[in-house]
């Protein structure tokens, strides 16, 4: 039986659960191997070979190569594993964000500095506050 999984019904956000972990296992591996300074410099010599020493799919290879963060955590990559990707280009965690919002980073630091991102478009039948149907104003009955 599947578990109930209301949280996949939130508007471009990926959760990192069980299923997401299972999927992202050796990109993650991968990921954490580049906390060695061995491993970054066998990367960056041959990005592809060193890819493929690990047991990945295919498609987290292409996302990997293609930096596309969003692409990696789709095929179950954890942001905190992915920040490794970065750091080895020389990006600041907060440039990897703007990248992933499609803003520059100068871009992402105002908005979050001025408060985040707006809630509103974000929301989703059940979630709490205005969007909970038992909280919406009822007719006469």
């Amino acid at each position: 039986m599947p578990l109930n999984k209301p949280y996949l019904n939130v508007p471009g956000t990926i959760i990192f659960d069980a299923e997401q972990s299972r999927k992202g296992y050796w990109l993650n591996q991968f990921c954490m191997s580049l906390m060695k300074a061995a491993n970054r410099e066998r990367f960056k010599a041959d990005e592809r070979a060193y890819l493929d020493e690990w047991p990945m799919a295919e498609e987290q290879k292409q996302a990997v190569l293609a930096r596309d963060l969003n692409w990696c955590m789709r095929t179950g990559g954890n942001i905190y594993f992915l920040a490794k990707i970065g750091a080895t280009d020389g990006k600041s965690f907060q440039q990897m964000a703007g990248s992933m919002t499609g803003m520059t980073e100068a871009e992402y630091r105002d908005m979050m500095v001025g408060g985040g991102r707006s809630v509103e478009g974000n929301r989703y039948l059940g979630e709490d506050g205005d969007a909970q149907p038992h909280r919406q104003p009822q007719g006469k009955r």
